[in-house]
């Protein structure tokens, strides 16, 4: 750590000083290193897995703030695990993580090193402000490969049923068949798992047409339904094509990142978050 401030010092360059004990969102910068900090959570995001060709794991992130600001916090790999329970609401305190910007945001992130306590006894947040972030509206026709925190609004002109897969009922973690109706989960070994489930549309702008992907808990926010919902609808095909037929044409804003999909040669769009039924008078505003 030394040597990088004495090369930094030649530089130039202004390393971040991280200040002791917790500190505010609104005091976070770039760069810091051994933050800690009291947030209350905002919003939770689905559990995504990744292979670069040279490493693979799995990342799960949350936005969360106190009374100075919101940020993203983004857990890698055997974190992951740590939060698979947490919940809009819950109270989390955050050691030893460190700070970074992407996308023009500031973002907090959990390494090996890094310890989140939920809901710890006697700390409390009373009111949350919320951090304006700028999003980059973009007709899909001008929608490029990893494209991040962009938003589209168009028109459902195509819906997929959705598809299921089993998970650990106590994680949340893919698990595998392996004989005769069992299934193990590799941290919990024989387990009876519950499903969860990733669903595809097809949205217009008029400028052209995009594949979106929303896994569970975008899912549920597109269609409105619930788990209970969505567990039943494995048997009753009946309800999907009802479901289904219901977003055709429903007007949605999408917010997101745009993958790759080299298996078809096509650019994909992958929901964060989705809004049915925008406000046309904010929307004017837009175009």
């Amino acid at each position: 750590e030394g040597a990088a401030h004495i090369v930094a010092n030649e530089l130039g360059i202004v390393i971040a000083e991280t200040p002791a004990g917790k500190i505010p969102v609104g005091k976070m910068v770039s760069g810091m290193r051994s933050v800690q900090a009291l947030l209350k959570v905002q919003r939770v995001f689905d559990e995504r897995s990744f292979d670069t060709g040279v490493r693979n794991g799995k990342v799960k992130s949350f936005v969360a703030g106190d009374e100075t600001g919101t940020i993203r916090v983004v857990a890698w790999n055997d974190q992951v695990d740590k939060i698979q329970t947490l919940k809009e609401g819950d109270i989390v305190l955050i050691d030893n993580a460190y700070t970074k910007e992407n996308n023009n945001q500031k973002e907090m992130h959990l390494n090996d090193k890094s310890k989140i306590e939920l809901n710890p006894p006697g700390e409390t947040i009373s009111s949350v402000k919320a951090t304006v972030q700028q999003r980059l509206r973009k007709k899909i026709e001008a929608l490029q490969e990893n494209d991040a925190n962009v938003e589209v609004l168009g028109t459902i002109v195509q819906a997929f049923e959705p598809r299921y897969f089993e998970v650990c009922s106590f994680c949340n973690k893919r698990v595998r068949l392996v004989g005769d109706g069992e299934f193990i989960c590799e941290a919990h070994g024989k387990v009876a798992p519950k499903y969860s489930y990733v669903m595809n549309a097809v949205i217009d702008d008029g400028s052209n047409t995009i594949r979106t992907v929303f896994f569970k808990n975008q899912a549920e926010n597109l269609t409105g339904k619930s788990e209970t919902d969505f567990v039943s609808m494995r048997e009753r095909t009946d309800l999907v094509e009802s479901m289904k037929n219901e977003l055709l044409g429903e007007i949605v804003k999408v917010v997101g990142r745009v993958n790759k999909n080299t298996v078809f040669n096509r650019l994909e769009f992958v929901s964060q978050l989705v809004f049915r039924n925008p406000n046309p008078d904010e929307e004017i505003k837009q175009e």
